[in-house]
């Protein structure tokens, strides 16, 4: 006669085993690109679930260590457009996406006084939002090695409005002794001739981010103008446990300057 403990067993053994959650840091320093000063540092925890990237946290530092600013990202209902909640206490300055059933929505407080402002978008296949860059890199990789000019629109939270941009290869160089493709994002038509021009490389087997070069999301500590940096990401992510993700999330945030 089969028992019930039995039975039980060969239950548990065909039910299947939760997914399995994975945490990551990795850590960035952003520089003024002409003096080569280091500005701040970023904190990056990434998580991933069933392979896939499903949040990430980020905390900002001044040179001298001081946390000002989060940033938390939620690929839950998009990869390329995720829901996202910025702040930087040194101005009081909030921006994200959130989403609400079928709607999306941009919103931004300019300052801890300012009332907070927000506008609906129409949330296409082609809309693209903060770190979901990341993303669109690695989905359209072979078109744009292929040197085709991919479009897309991306989410600006402090005009309330997306614009189109185009994502075309420079070339190929070399970073830290890895293999690197360089890609430049660039506003279309004619405005792409005028305005400033983003600049990254990704490893060419990792396809990881390797360094960014132009507008940060950051602004200046006056808030009049955003910063014009560097950011190198030298390391991959490496294994972290829930600790720091908790330690990171509840760090209190202070001002500091950006630049001495």
């Amino acid at each position: 006669m089969v028992s019930l403990r039995h039975v039980l067993l060969a239950c548990l053994a065909l039910a299947p085993l939760p997914a399995l959650a994975a945490l990551g840091f990795q850590e960035a320093s952003a520089r003024d690109p002409d003096t080569g000063d280091l500005l701040y540092t970023e904190d990056h925890l990434l998580r991933h679930q069933d392979q896939q990237l499903r949040q990430r946290l980020v905390v900002y530092r001044c040179a001298d260590g001081t946390a000002f600013a989060r940033k938390r990202v939620d690929y839950a209902a998009s990869a390329l457009a995720p829901a996202f909640h910025f702040e930087d206490v040194r101005l009081g300055y909030r921006e994200g996406l959130r989403r609400g059933g079928a709607d999306t929505q941009l919103w931004v407080q300019a300052s801890a006084g300012d009332a907070e402002r927000s506008a609906t978008l129409d949330a296409g296949a082609g809309l693209v939002a903060d770190a979901g860059f990341d993303e669109f890199i690695r989905q359209h990789w072979q078109p744009l090695l292929a040197g085709d000019a991919v479009p897309l629109e991306f989410a600006v939270p402090s005009r309330l409005d997306s614009y189109g941009f185009t994502v075309r290869r420079r070339g190929s160089s070399e970073v830290a002794g890895e293999g690197a493709e360089i890609f430049r994002l660039r506003l279309g038509g004619l405005l792409g001739l005028l305005a400033p021009h983003i600049d990254v490389a990704y490893g060419r087997e990792s396809r990881r981010l390797l360094w960014f070069e132009g507008l940060s999301n950051l602004r200046d500590d006056q808030g009049d103008e955003q910063l014009q940096t560097r950011i190198d990401f030298p390391r991959p992510a490496q294994p972290a446990n829930e600790a720091r993700w908790q330690a990171l999330a509840s760090e209190p945030l202070s001002a500091c300057r950006v630049r001495g």
